[in-house]
């Protein structure tokens, strides 16, 4: 199928920027104030509560036959697809003049439902885990967190033929055979140990076909696949077991870009191209290119101490250090810290932020291995 032109989305983006959700820590009480003011193209309910009792909601919109479940933040430090969810409800809320035709189709063909943070406990402690310390990400057999509950009884009783899943992914992450980070990451979860692909899967493939046809205009060699390894437990691969066709996009890092502000903006893009696939596809049996996708690699980090001198017992060693940049919550506010991911031979490994430490001692840097 036609891709949405890439320029005139270019042109866009500013205009349905949500300016009021910027950082990585993004909280309910946030996201709160615009969900209110979403005009009545949108139906807004509150699904139920969080294990500390605040609303999750579910936002729908579209009047077609083809049903499509969104959800976002069930790891609550992973906000970068809640706004890119918000810079989509303002796409689909305004005219776009230029791309009409595709907001029309969308809600002519599809009914879409949003959940925009389904961990909003997480989300204040800056943890994946809920406030009960369960990964709802690998919660879907058991379900003993209350939000993943939520979460099944809204695919049981929408009954959607997709579902977008998503994520934030570490910076450590390139591009398999290259010195890019991985800015956007796909998966087509496996069904069964045997990674089957089955008819579902296929479809799954085919929709981010179209969304890498897209992406690769604007990041070329920035987007890779995960291993599509069978997680027993895991929500996608449960939900695609299930005959939900479940995609899902990881954001990860772009130079310079700890905020995650510039990767949101290639996150909506991917999620509106692949909504529009499913809106418009008349068939998806172009799967195939899912295997070009390259693999995730752990190869990047985003400061490498090249030469830096440790002393230990009154010895001198000389090694490299690689770091990740971590955040935690100190007193209410989120801080970034270096963390210590590597030591040793870095030679294969890639970063944007190479020093030369030859005139530096370990001590002087404030590193953490926490």
């Amino acid at each position: 199928m036609k891709l949405i032109d890439v320029k005139t989305l270019e042109l866009l983006y500013s205009l349905n920027f949500e300016k009021n959700l910027k950082g990585r820590r993004i909280l309910f009480d946030d996201i709160d104030p615009l969900i209110q003011k979403l005009s009545t193209k949108f139906e807004k309910e509150i699904l139920g509560y969080s294990e500390n009792n605040i609303p999750i909601y579910k936002i729908s919109i579209g009047t077609g036959k083809i049903n499509i479940l969104v959800w976002s933040q069930m790891h609550g430090n992973e906000s970068t697809g809640t706004k890119a969810l918000f810079d989509l409800f303002n796409f689909l809320e305004k005219d776009n003049a230029e791309l009409s035709e595709i907001i029309k189709t969308i809600l002519t063909n599809c009914t879409i439902q949003f959940i925009p943070m389904l961990n909003p406990d997480g989300a204040i402690k800056f943890t994946r885990e809920n406030a009960k310390n369960i990964d709802l990400n690998r919660d879907a057999v058991e379900r003993k967190a209350k939000e993943s509950n939520l979460l099944r009884e809204v695919l049981d009783t929408f009954n959607p033929k997709f579902c977008f899943n998503l994520h934030d992914q570490r910076s450590i992450f390139n591009v398999e055979g290259t010195k890019n980070p991985a800015t956007i990451s796909f998966l087509a979860p496996s069904e069964d140990v045997e990674r089957t692909v089955t008819k579902g899967r296929k479809e799954t493939m085919s929709v981010i076909v179209a969304m890498n046809n897209l992406l690769q205009q604007v990041i070329p060699n920035q987007i890779g696949r995960y291993t599509d390894e069978f997680y027993p437990t895991a929500t996608g691969d449960n939900f695609q077991k299930l005959g939900h066709n479940t995609i899902l996009i990881e954001a990860g890092h772009y130079k310079d870009d700890y905020e995650r502000e510039i990767t949101r903006k290639y996150n909506f893009y991917a999620l509106l191209q692949g909504i529009n696939f499913i809106a418009a596809a008349e068939d998806y049996t172009n799967y195939m290119p899912y295997y070009e996708i390259p693999n995730n690699d752990t190869k990047f980090l985003d400061i490498i101490y090249k030469n830096i001198k440790i002393t230990e017992n009154n010895r001198i060693s000389i090694t490299n250090i690689g770091i990740q940049l971590k955040f935690r919550v100190i007193a209410h506010k989120l801080e970034m810290y270096k963390h210590i991911e590597k030591v040793g031979d870095l030679s294969d490994y890639y970063s944007y932020n190479i020093i030369s430490a030859e005139n530096l001692d370990i001590k002087e840097l404030e590193l953490s291995n926490s």
